[in-house]
């Protein structure tokens, strides 16, 4: 596996991964969840001193969105890390087994309609399966 140097700049997308990694460890942390219960009990009782005005709303809602908008992007970067490593791993099982399809590996990157004709193809294998296996409790 290739090793970063200290002493290399580190790209855009480097430091956004760092970033988000980082991040998105804070944001589901309990910590992140007392924080924001903290910050809605602070809200709510600051209420009656601004008379319940559109501009005590409008600090919740622009609050809210703002941070929504942002933890989006971590967690679809967190997600797509996720999803590329549980791919690596499983193309790296299949490649290892004598007995599975190699056709399998990086089948994320096929087309819909691939993807459609390989799911009849294990549909068809399950209800061969589900057949067999329903013959052999009717003989029992």
């Amino acid at each position: 596996m290739k090793q970063h140097s200290r002493t290399r700049p580190r790209s855009l997308s480097d430091r956004f991964s760092h970033f988000a990694k980082a991040a998105a460890l804070g944001v589901g942390s309990p910590w992140a969840f007392v924080a924001a219960v903290v910050v809605t009990v602070l809200w709510l009782v600051t209420g009656p001193a601004m008379h319940f005005s559109d501009n005590w709303q409008l600090i919740a809602n622009t609050g809210t969105n703002l941070v929504t908008f942002f933890v989006v992007f971590l967690i679809q970067n967190s997600q797509n890390r996720d999803s590329k490593a549980l791919h690596l791993k499983m193309d790296e099982v299949i490649r290892s087994l004598n007995d599975a399809h190699n056709e399998l590996i990086d089948i994320e990157n096929v087309t819909d309609e691939e993807l459609e004709a390989l799911a009849g193809r294990y549909e068809r294998i399950r209800a061969e399966y589900d057949a067999r296996r329903a013959k052999q409790d009717d003989a029992a």
